[in-house]
């Protein structure tokens, strides 16, 4: 199931998330400068102003900038996200 139902039609899920920067994963294109919105399966609304959109094999990568995001919704979003690999503790190479 997608991260996000896009308004205009079609979906879209979070590839990454970095402050207010965020990467989707679209089945639809959009212009630079085009706002996208979409809604979260808890009805959160996610707006984001399109920076840059490239084909990736059968879909979009589109980049971008959060509008009006609030603390809870950057929470439901970075929860959307898988855990960073390699989540070890930073001691490799450590005697």
């Amino acid at each position: 199931m997608p991260h996000l139902t896009l308004v205009k039609g079609g979906s879209a899920d979070l590839v990454a998330l970095d402050g207010d920067r965020v990467s989707l994963r679209s089945t639809e294109a959009f212009a630079p400068g085009a706002p996208l919105a979409g809604n979260l399966a808890t009805s959160s609304l996610v707006r984001v102003k399109v920076h840059r959109c490239r084909r990736q094999d059968d879909a979009f990568l589109v980049e971008g900038r959060l509008v009006d995001a609030t603390r809870r919704l950057r929470e439901e979003l970075s929860a959307l996200l898988p855990p960073p690999a390699g989540g070890g503790s930073g001691d490799a190479g450590s005697p």
